[in-house]
């Protein structure tokens, strides 16, 4: 199962090589190794059982060799045309793991964002093609998402049929991500197209907009794979404006868990070298300002990269997290019908 890191704030910016590569398990090390506490199954009879070692190395501790991406956005378009609206996405993918990039650890050295979504893979079965590496951009938006869309090749076709042209056109891979991404821009634009792909709109409506395609996914499933038959999908979704953001750790099954995700309103500090500590605990030689100078941010993640464990909550399965404008933090519940639950269990993906 995929890993993924993604960071906004309105204002602190952060450098790429501090939150991707100096922690001891930052982003570019979760390749083999993962670190998940609090990971803690949801029963419907007992809500404190752990979380069987099975099920927790079925959906978290794979291999993720299969690629890499990271957006980070830049005010810099803006600067040489006037009527760019604001921050937008740069765009870095390779299909290798990024511990021996030497071109991902220069970008990360030399490159500060207040918005950045990082992602490695680990294929299921598309191809290990730069293309089929996330995130996705649409735009000022930007998606990824770490599980698997099931029965995806039966439900493929009718998903595009749903989508506008443009977000249909946007698709230049093969995976279940990149079609989910598409389905959700064209419910978040309205069907509009490119024209819409630079507006900011309510974290409600991405919130609104992620659901509906979860509901469009498993109603496609039922229709065509057969109510009795579809498997269960484990989205674990994130989109961001560059400004918001709205997450969702999710999966359709009465017991089964979806994968992994954290959230942090802190750890941006631990992993700023301007700030007193270090995400290893160790000395920071480059400290010059205060804790409490540190500015709002959120972090969600799809494992801690801090050594503080109070740092880091775990998002509850089925629940969505919303980071709007107003830097206010919302988690809630995602409520939905018992019929979207699979019937069918599954023991991977």
């Amino acid at each position: 199962m995929c890993r993924w890191f993604a960071y906004v704030s309105e204002h602190e910016e952060c450098l790429l090589e501090d939150v991707l590569i100096t922690p001891a398990h930052s982003l570019s090390k979760q390749v083999h190794e993962h670190y998940l506490p609090k990971l803690l199954a949801h029963s419907p009879t007992n809500p404190h059982e752990q979380t069987n070692e099975a099920e927790i190395t079925a959906r978290n501790r794979l291999f993720n060799v299969d690629g890499f991406g990271i957006a980070w956005y830049t005010k810099a378009r803006a600067e040489f045309e006037p009527h760019t609206n604001g921050y937008l996405p740069a765009l870095y993918k390779k299909a290798q793991p990024p511990a021996h990039d030497l071109n991902f650890k220069s970008i990360c050295a030399d490159t500060a964002t207040k918005c950045c979504f990082a992602h490695i893979r680990a294929a299921t079965a598309t191809p290990i093609v730069e293309v089929n590496n996330h995130p996705f951009v649409f735009g000022r938006h930007t998606f990824m998402h770490n599980g698997v869309v099931a029965n995806f090749i039966s439900i493929s076709r009718e998903m595009c049929k749903l989508m506008d042209d443009d977000c249909y056109a946007n698709i230049n891979g093969s995976t279940d991500s990149e079609h989910f991404a598409a389905l959700y821009m064209t419910y978040l634009s309205a069907g509009k197209g490119k024209v819409a792909w630079d507006m900011q709109h309510p974290i409600s409506a991405m919130r609104a907009a992620m659901l509906k395609t979860i509901e469009t996914v498993i109603s496609l499933q039922s229709r065509i794979v057969g109510r009795e038959k579809f498997a269960a999908s484990s989205l674990n979704l994130a989109a961001t404006d560059g400004s918001q953001l709205v997450a969702f750790r999710f999966r359709n099954h009465d017991v089964e868990q979806p994968p992994s995700l954290y959230y942090s309103t802190t750890a941006g500090t631990t992993l700023n070298r301007k700030y007193p500590d270090h995400p290893d605990g160790k000395h920071n030689p480059h400290a010059h300002k205060q804790a409490h100078e540190h500015g709002k941010h959120i972090i969600v993640a799809s494992e801690p990269s801090t050594y503080k464990k109070e740092e880091w909550d775990l998002i509850e399965k089925n629940h969505c997290l919303m980071y709007g404008v107003d830097e206010k933090l919302l988690v809630e519940e995602v409520k939905y019908p018992e019929e979207w639950n699979a019937k069918v269990s599954t023991v991977g993906f």
